[in-house]
């Protein structure tokens, strides 16, 4: 390819957006270097004279951070810092024509699904062999595995199918190939990610799958965590708990979406599922295995929300009491079928209602936290920082979870498991001390 200058081209990939983003990007790393093309992730050396930015388009504030980071880019090239700026992601799947007017400067813009098409500029053919050969932007001893692709739910406040299409499952085989690969780089932790977990297999295997999918990747030695996030309540298949009660290394731990608690709210958005479906749900997972840590995501300020609705979803917080919640305000997305609603809750009115819900949960946290006080716990090392370590329990996923901070005598590797005791505890960390090296693992639940 001609550029101008007369060094080899160095690529640095830039992704914003959810972990299914990280894992494209990723993948495309691996196919770059596959193809004797020098590529690194989020570079700060300035070393590289390509950058591809992966962008999301899932809400208002991340396509505005995605638009700011290709202006900042391509401020770059036109200071002679770059010689090329190219785009990929969903923003640029779902707005590729408006962008290419308003920023020109841009090389070229490619969707979600035209990762061949990246690599044609660098003279590189897609390789489908390549399973698993991925550059982790992950520390690593975890990665994410993304099992499917796209979504066919129509739930009317999401664009995800706009952007990333129908569901598409991943074989059997390739993910454990992929997971195999992966083992022998030294992850430890697979953490399962698809826009709807529990839907995988149907469109591949005429049956959802997903629980054969946990048993072979259960068997993969080396793999001690595999953890579940994006369970879609409909429907929930509870086969899954069953192997996940019955392999040591599935995590109890489940990431299922619940949006709302109000029925109304509930069939606005086209959950198809009501409030008292919800609670009966998250009884009979709780039953099935006991110990679970459940987390769920909500959405507040979706058109005609009102402050019962509100009082409502802080009600359900209250008597169900998930170990962890995170909250979206609502984004008016062009496309979805919420957008012929009218958006008549106020920025600063959503906002205060998401800071009023999540004052509920952190109580609800801290209480469960300070319940741990005095345990031990399997605890995964993830990095040191600030002169001590921090790590995560079973029951914690990558930066939307609790840490455990760790004050250590002696000397702790990254990415390995020790017992810790618990010592302290705040809202949303815990803090505690090694007792044991890891030998037996402790095996206490989250209460």
């Amino acid at each position: 390819m001609k550029v101008r200058t007369l060094k080899k081209d160095k690529v640095n990939i830039i992704t914003l957006g959810c972990s299914k983003n990280m894992v494209d990007s990723e993948v495309l790393s691996g196919q770059l270097r596959a193809g004797e093309i020098d590529v690194v992730h989020e570079s700060t050396k300035r070393d590289h004279n390509i950058v591809i930015v992966n962008t999301c388009g899932f809400i208002d504030k991340a396509k505005e951070e995605s638009v700011n980071t290709i202006l900042d880019q391509v401020a770059l090239k036109q200071r002679g810092r770059l010689d090329k700026v190219y785009v990929t992601g969903c923003l640029s799947q779902r707005y590729r024509d408006d962008l290419e007017q308003s920023i020109p400067e841009v090389d070229a813009w490619f969707g979600t699904m035209e990762m061949p098409l990246i690599l044609k500029r660098f003279e590189v053919d897609y390789k489908a062999e390549l399973i698993g050969e991925r550059l982790l932007a992950t520390p690593q001893h975890y990665a994410y595995m993304k099992i499917a692709e796209g979504c066919n739910r129509t739930c009317s406040f999401c664009a995800i199918p706009l952007m990333r299409g129908t569901h598409v499952s991943r074989s059997i085989e390739d993910l454990v190939i992929e997971a195999e690969k992966l083992a022998r780089r030294g992850v430890k932790e697979l953490m399962l990610i698809a826009q709807e977990l529990t839907y995988y297999g149907l469109d591949l295997y005429k049956k959802r799958m997903l629980p054969d999918l946990l048993k072979r990747l259960s068997d993969v030695p080396g793999i001690e965590w595999i953890r579940l996030h994006y369970a879609y309540p409909h429907k929930f298949p509870m086969e899954i708990l069953d192997v996940m009660r019955e392999r040591s290394n599935i995590c109890n731990y489940l990431d299922m979406p619940l949006q709302h608690a109000a029925d109304n709210m509930l069939k606005a958005m086209r959950r198809n599922i009501t409030r008292a479906e919800m609670e009966d749900l998250t009884i009979a997972i709780r039953e099935s295995v006991p110990g679970i840590c459940l987390r769920t995501t909500l959405i507040t300020g979706f058109p005609g929300e009102t402050i019962d609705d509100v009082e409502e979803l802080k009600g359900f917080l209250e008597r169900q009491r998930f170990d962890r919640v995170g909250i979206f305000t609502y984004s008016h997305e062009e496309n979805t079928s919420a957008y012929g609603l009218v958006d008549n809750v106020p920025a600063e009115e959503k906002q205060r209602r998401a800071e009023d819900i999540m004052e509920v949960q952190q109580e609800i946290s801290l209480e469960k936290n300070q319940e741990k006080i005095g345990q031990t716990f399997k605890v995964l090392i993830d990095k040191k920082e600030a002169g001590r370590y921090l790590g995560r329990t079973e029951f914690d996923s990558v930066e939307v979870d609790n840490e455990v901070i760790i004050q250590a005598d002696k000397k702790l590797r990254v990415g390995e498991f020790v017992n810790v005791k618990i010592t302290k505890a705040y809202d949303y960390d815990l803090e505690g001390e090694v007792v044991s090296p890891i030998g037996i693992p402790a095996g206490v639940l989250c209460s």
